[in-house]
C-alpha cells in the first residue's frame, strides 16, 4: 500500500521499529512475566528510587523554597477543589489547600487528618467528624456549613465544575436539589458545628477511599458569599486570594506563571518549617539548565522521556514513584448533554465499529515506547485499571500488543477495505475515510511519538491525519474534548485516577471526564456492580472490577497505551521531604533546608 510517512518520525521509526522488530516476542514475554507475579522492567526501575530524602542534617530556621513544576502551557489557576480541572493546578494546590482526609498505603482513608470518617454500611450513612481546631487560613473556623456549603455548590443547576457525577446523585435528596425541585439537599445534615451526616442510596467499600464516593474537600462559605454559583470559577475566592486549610497560605498568584506562599498561622499541624514557598511554572525546554544553574531545589512533573540527561544531575537526588495514571488513546463516540448530565452515545459515530478501534490498538508497540522513549519508567498498559491498585487491577489481561496481521485481519473482516487502489481503505459502506488525530503538545517526545502513532495506524491502511494540521496546546486540547470538537476522532490523553480505584468517574454514563462519551447498558452494569454494596465482599469487589476491565478491553472504547511511573529530581539540600502516597501528615508543612546554598 502506499502510504504517507512523516518526515520527523523517520529517525524515530529507526530506533523504535528496531526495538519493534521482536515486538509480538518482547510483549508476550512481558506479560508472561506478570501474569507469574513478577514486574516489568518498567516497575523494576521505580523499586530502585527512594521515596524519601536522604539528607538528614538539622534544619535551618525558615528559608525559601523554590519549586518548578514542569509544564508547556500555562496554568489555568483555579484554586479550590471544586473548581480544579488538572494535574497542574492539583500541584499547586497542595502547599495550600489539603483534603479532608488522610490515606493509607493501599489508599483507604484513615483517622488523623483534618476530619475522620465513619462509613455505617447498615444504614447507608457517611459521618464527617472535623478537627475542633481547624480553621481556614484566615483564622476562620471550618464548620459543617463548609463541608455541605461544597455539595450544595457541585450539586448546584448552576454549578461550572466537572465534578458532579454517580458520587454526588447517589446521596439522598441531590438530585431533587439539582433539578430545582427542592432547596437543600435532604441527605446531608450538620449534626453539630463540627460534624455531617450524608443519606446514600447505596454504600460500597470505595467510598472509604479518597475520593472514592464521599467527597473530599470543604469550601469557605464565607468567601463566597453573594457570589453566584454560576460566576464562582471565575471569582476572586478561586483566581485570586483563594484559602485553605493548609499549611500555606497563596499570598500572589502571577496568573498562569508562578504562585507564592507564606505559612499558615492557623495550620492545625502546627507552624511549617519553612519561611516561604514559591511554585513557578518552567518549560520542559529549559528545566534541564535551570537545575543545572541550581536555581530550584525540587522539581514536579519532571520528564522521563530526558530522564537519561538528568539522572545523575550533581546537586539532586532523584526520588521516584509509581503514577495513579495512565496514558490513552481515547475515541470520540458521541457527545455531552447538558441539560441531562449524562454523555449521548452515538452508535453512527464514525469510530463506534470496536474492531475498527481494536485494529488501530494492534498496529502499536508500546512496550518499545516505554522502554525507547521513557528509559523502561513506562510499560505498557493493558487495563484501565493500573497496577498501582494491586489486586484490583487483572493482571491476566494481556492487553493489546502489536500485532500487525491481526490487525489487518480485524480490518478485512469488517469491511475497511482498499476499493479504489489507493492504499488507504475505505468504510464498509464504500465511502472514503479520514481519522482526525489529535495529541497534545510540549516536551521532546510529543511530536515523534504522534507522528509513529499516525505511520503505524497509516501501515494497516488507515488514513490518519493531525487535527489542526499539529500538536495541541495542553489546554486548548482539553478545552476542545471538553466541548466534544467533532474535528476530533481519535486522540491521545492521560489520567490521573486519584486514590479511588473505581472507574465510574472517568468512564460513567454521567461523568463529565467520560470525554469518550462511550455507554451501554452493560458499561453501566459493571460500574454499578463494582460500586454496589456487594462489593463490601472482597471477592465479589475482585470479581466486578475483572468483569469490567474484560469487558473495557473487549469494547476498546479506550485503549490503555502505557502506565507512568514519576521521577522528583530534589536538592540534596532539602530534607523532611516525603513522596510516599501513605504520608501521615502533608509533606509541605514538614519540608525544609539544611543550608543557604544549593
Amino acid at each position: 500500500m502506499k502510504k504517507k510517512i512523516f518526515g520527523v518520525v523517520t529517525l524515530c521509526a529507526t530506533l523504535i521499529l528496531g526495538a519493534c522488530g521482536s515486538g509480538n516476542e518482547a510483549g508476550t514475554d512481558s506479560t508472561s512475566s506478570q501474569e507469574n507475579g513478577s514486574q516489568s522492567s518498567a516497575d523494576n526501575a521505580i523499586d530502585a528510587f527512594p521515596l524519601v530524602t536522604s539528607n538528614d542534617a538539622d534544619l535551618l530556621d525558615g528559608g525559601t523554597l523554590e519549586v518548578a513544576v514542569v509544564m508547556d502551557t500555562q496554568f489555568q489557576g483555579l484554586f479550590q477543589w471544586e473548581f480544579y480541572q488538572d494535574s497542574y493546578d492539583r500541584d499547586f494546590l497542595e502547599p495550600s489547600h489539603e483534603y479532608l482526609f488522610l490515606k493509607n498505603d493501599d489508599f483507604m482513608i484513615v483517622d488523623g487528618g483534618p476530619a475522620d470518617l465513619v462509613l455505617d454500611e447498615e444504614n447507608k450513612t457517611a459521618t464527617i467528624k472535623l478537627r475542633d481546631e481547624l480553621k481556614w487560613s484566615d483564622g476562620v473556623d471550618v464548620t459543617a456549613e463548609d463541608v455541605i456549603f461544597s455539595y450544595e455548590v457541585i450539586g448546584h443547576a448552576d454549578y461550572t465544575g466537572i465534578r458532579y457525577d454517580n458520587n454526588f446523585t447517589n446521596i439522598i435528596g441531590m438530585e431533587e436539589y439539582n433539578s430545582g425541585e427542592a432547596e437543600t439537599i435532604s441527605g446531608i445534615t450538620a449534626v453539630s458545628d463540627k460534624v455531617v451526616q450524608i443519606e446514600y442510596k447505596e454504600v460500597h467499600p470505595g467510598m472509604m477511599q479518597q475520593g472514592g464516593g464521599v467527597y473530599h474537600s470543604a469550601l469557605p462559605k464565607h468567601t463566597f458569599e453573594g457570589i453566584e454559583v454560576e460566576d464562582m470559577e471565575a471569582s476572586d475566592p478561586v483566581r485570586k486570594n483563594p484559602i485553605g486549610f493548609g499549611p500555606y497560605v497563596m499570598s500572589n498568584i502571577v496568573a498562569g506563571e508562578s504562585v507564592e506562599y507564606l505559612p499558615n498561622e492557623y495550620y492545625y499541624g502546627g507552624t511549617p518549617a519553612l519561611d516561604k514557598l514559591v511554585f513557578r511554572a518552567v518549560p520542559s525546554a529549559s528545566i534541564n539548565e535551570a537545575l543545572m544553574a541550581k536555581h530550584y531545589d525540587i522539581a514536579i512533573k519532571m520528564p522521563t522521556d530526558t530522564f537519561d540527561t538528568y539522572q545523575d544531575m550533581d546537586g539532586y537526588q532523584m526520588l521516584g514513584r509509581p503514577e495513579q495514571s495512565y496514558t490513552y488513546i481515547g475515541f470520540n463516540l458521541g457527545t455531552w448533554d447538558e441539560e441531562s448530565g449524562s454523555v449521548d452515545y452515538d452508535p453512527e459515530a464514525k469510530m463506534a465499529n470496536k474492531y475498527l478501534r481494536q485494529a488501530m490498538a494492534y498496529a502499536i508497540d508500546n512496550d518499545a515506547i516505554g522502554e525507547r522513549f521513557y528509559h523502561g519508567l513506562r510499560s505498557n498498559g493493558t487495563t484501565l485499571i493500573p497496577p498501582v491498585f494491586g489486586s484490583l487491577h487483572d493482571a491476566t489481561i494481556e492487553g493489546y500488543t502489536m500485532n500487525i496481521d491481526k490487525a489487518n485481519q480485524l480490518l478485512d473482516d469488517t469491511g475497511y477495505l482498499d476499493i479504489d487502489g489507493d492504499g488507504y481503505r475505505e468504510d464498509p459502506n464504500g465511502d472514503s475515510l479520514t481519522i482526525n488525530f489529535a495529541s497534545m503538545s510540549g516536551g521532546e517526545t510529543a511530536q515523534p511519538l504522534s507522528d509513529y502513532y499516525i505511520q503505524q495506524w497509516q501501515e494497516i491502511g488507515l488514513n490518519v491525519e493531525y487535527t489542526t494540521g499539529r500538536l495541541i496546546d495542553f489546554q486548548a486540547f482539553y478545552d476542545r474534548l471538553k466541548n466534544d470538537d467533532p474535528e476530533i476522532d481519535v486522540y491521545q490523553a492521560a489520567w490521573g485516577t486519584g486514590s479511588d480505584p473505581s472507574p465510574t468517574s472517568l468512564w460513567g454514563p454521567n461523568s463529565a471526564f467520560n470525554y469518550t462519551r462511550y455507554e451501554s447498558e452493560e458499561n453501566t452494569r459493571l460500574l454499578a456492580a463494582i460500586d454496589s454494596n456487594d462489593s463490601f465482599d472482597e471477592e465479589k469487589r475482585k470479581e466486578a472490577f475483572d468483569a469490567w476491565q474484560a469487558y473495557a478491553f473487549e469494547e476498546a472504547f479506550a485503549i490503555p497505551t502505557l502506565y507512568r511511573n514519576q521521577i522528583l529530581p530534589i536538592s540534596d539540600r532539602v530534607a523532611n521531604f516525603s513522596w510516599a502516597y501513605d504520608v501521615d501528615h502533608n509533606p509541605w508543612a514538614v519540608v525544609g533546608v539544611t543550608s543557604e546554598e544549593r
